[in-house]
């Protein structure tokens, strides 16, 4: 797989956004037409889908799309939020997992992981860690940074914490099993059009200087 490159698009909330939901999270909460074209549109290859928070639409609209074309996703779950009204609950993610989902942690309560202390940070990326496995009966060995945000203190946390891979919000292509891994958000501020070119682009976008420049920074500061 060395070398070959992969586009991750992901989603934050399928259909109508939870009411008290801000002007920005209902940006990302994509409509179901959207992520039935997306999916439709996927190629064999080179396209991954990433689902953060663990929103109840999860498992009740994303799910029964993604078994119909024989597809899968990664499921980056707010360990702290399972159960509460809109998200899931510890039964799901099981459902999840045993539909051949991936479960990964999202940490606790959604906070900048960058800004919190060593304690927090490690309640974060191991309480979260252990909630999960205890839950599916498996190892949890994929993170992905709440607001995206990182820096080389936050991924030797991880690492430490025993996690493998990282997947962060920095947009574009990235190399097929890379430690640390890019993703792209979906939203509504840019049309659907937009999007179906991402995804009929995955396996051949090739990441930009700027953003590769971007990612080492955040990667050694």
């Amino acid at each position: 797989m060395a070398g070959r490159l992969e586009t991750i698009i992901t989603f934050h909330g399928l259909g109508k956004p939870p009411a008290d939901a801000s002007q920005g999270e209902r940006g990302v909460w994509v409509p179901l037409d959207w992520f039935e074209a997306l999916v439709g549109t996927a190629p064999v290859s080179g396209l991954g889908f990433a689902f953060d928070d663990g929103n109840s639409s999860d498992l009740e609209l994303a799910l029964p799309i993604l078994a119909r074309r024989g597809l899968t996703a990664r499921f980056f779950i707010l360990a702290g939020s399972l159960g509460r009204p809109g998200h899931l609950s510890g039964d799901q993610v099981v459902e999840l997992h045993r539909a051949g989902m991936s479960i990964g942690s999202h940490g606790l309560q959604h906070r900048n992981w960058c800004e919190l202390g060593d304690e927090e940070l490690r309640a974060e990326t191991l309480e979260s860690r252990a909630a999960l496995e205890e839950l599916i009966g498996a190892p949890v060995t994929e993170a992905a940074p709440p607001v995206g945000s990182y820096d080389r203190r936050v991924l030797r946390f991880l690492r430490e914490a025993g996690y493998e891979r990282v997947f962060t919000s920095d947009g574009g292509p990235g190399r097929i099993g890379a430690r640390v891994m890019g993703r792209t958000s979906v939203g509504t501020e840019l049309p659907l059009e937009h999007w179906l070119g991402v995804v009929r682009r995955a396996g051949t976008d090739r990441p930009g200087a700027v953003l590769r420049a971007k990612r080492l920074l955040k990667q050694i500061r």
